[in-house]
């Protein structure tokens, strides 16, 4: 198990629920569209949000949002170490920077030197497109986990260990590959994520792949699922990785057929009013939406209620793998919202 770091009210790490993170877009001068995107992502259920600070004038524009909101905020720098001293300094609760890109150590040590007196932790953040040249020629997952460890020994040099790491590549197997190897090396909190990972339904995909495999390894203690566009959208989507990879169960899972000439019924019409109207269940609950009965209960009789259409306007519904009696197909999402009611009301 990794050590815990605590960014503001969220802990990281030691076993803690894991984070759900995210980073603005918009224009970090612009404080109205990145406090508006700000409130947004953390309306969505945002963990912890992450801002680019390039200049003096964006520390300054940052104060408009430090401290306005519940979740953490973290200040992105990539180059030069004074706007991570002085974003540490007006109250950011995390500061991630990747010390390849800081220059020599002086540097790092005013930087660490600030995150102490202000107890602001870091994460270094190693991604393939920022490899030093010294590690030119390894294996890419290789390559990241050196550096990665390169800079931990700098931090802890300067007796930094209040430290949270990335090892990140837009390709899913390297990224699976370095946090493997990181999580054997370190006992530091991992933060998982598939770089660049594009967008739509290939970007969900790839992330899917890269974050879900770490997680079922038990790899990864926050993870961010990063898309090209509306940043809200990687906050549902990494929720859906830590649903699917049976981390978060506190939902309604739906479970359906592909269906076959044997569905009588609009199944998917079913699905889609039945995911529309459970969106906000908050507790574990499992339910069967299947096309005929021929593999239905058998297939699905994990679920805690579910329906098997059975042709001629009628299904059978069923709790715990039993057939409790035939209804209307017209009256199956009203049957089953019922049984999804009465288990919430037996849960009080």
């Amino acid at each position: 198990m990794s050590k815990t770091v605590k960014i503001k009210n969220t802990a990281i790490g030691g076993g803690n629920r894991i984070a759900v993170q995210s980073m603005t877009n918009t224009d970090t001068l612009d404080t109205d569209a990145t406090f508006a995107q700000l409130k947004s992502l953390q309306l969505a259920g945002c963990d912890v949000a992450r801002i680019a600070v390039s200049s003096d004038a964006e520390v300054e524009a940052a104060k408009y949002y430090v401290g306005k909101f519940d979740m953490p905020l973290v200040a992105d720098i990539q180059f030069d170490y004074r706007l991570a001293v002085a974003c540490a300094e007006i109250g950011f609760d995390k500061i991630r920077f990747n010390p390849g890109n800081i220059g020599d150590e002086r540097k790092v040590k005013t930087l660490v030197d600030a995150c102490k007196a202000h107890r602001v932790p870091i994460r270094i953040g190693v991604n393939t497109g920022s490899l030093e040249q010294e590690f030119a020629g390894l294996p890419k997952s290789d390559a990241l986990v050196r550096s990665a460890l390169k800079h931990v020994r700098l931090l802890e040099k300067f007796g930094f260990y209040d430290t949270v790491i990335s090892v990140k590549s837009s390709d899913a197997k390297v990224t699976v590959d370095a946090y493997r190897k990181l999580a054997a090396a370190v006992d530091y909190p991992l933060h998982v994520g598939v770089t660049e990972s594009g967008a739509d339904e290939r970007g969900i995909v790839r992330s899917a792949v890269g974050i879900g495999a770490l997680l079922i390894d038990g790899i990864g203690d926050t993870v961010r699922v990063s898309l090209s566009g509306d940043p809200v959208r990687e906050v549902s989507a990494a929720k859906t990785i830590l649903q699917e990879c049976g981390i978060d169960k506190n939902y309604c899972e739906i479970i359906s057929c592909p269906t076959c000439s044997r569905c009588k019924y609009d199944l998917k019409s079913v699905v889609d009013e039945l995911k529309a109207a459970t969106k906000d269940v908050a507790f574990p609950v499992k339910v069967a939406v299947m096309g005929c009965v021929v593999n239905g209960i058998g297939e699905s009789g994990d679920a805690d209620f579910g329906v098997a259409g059975g042709g001629n306007g009628k299904a059978a519904l069923f709790a715990d793998g039993k057939i409790v009696r035939t209804i209307d197909t017209a009256d199956i999402v009203s049957e089953l919202l019922a049984l999804i009611d009465k288990k919430a009301k037996d849960r009080v």
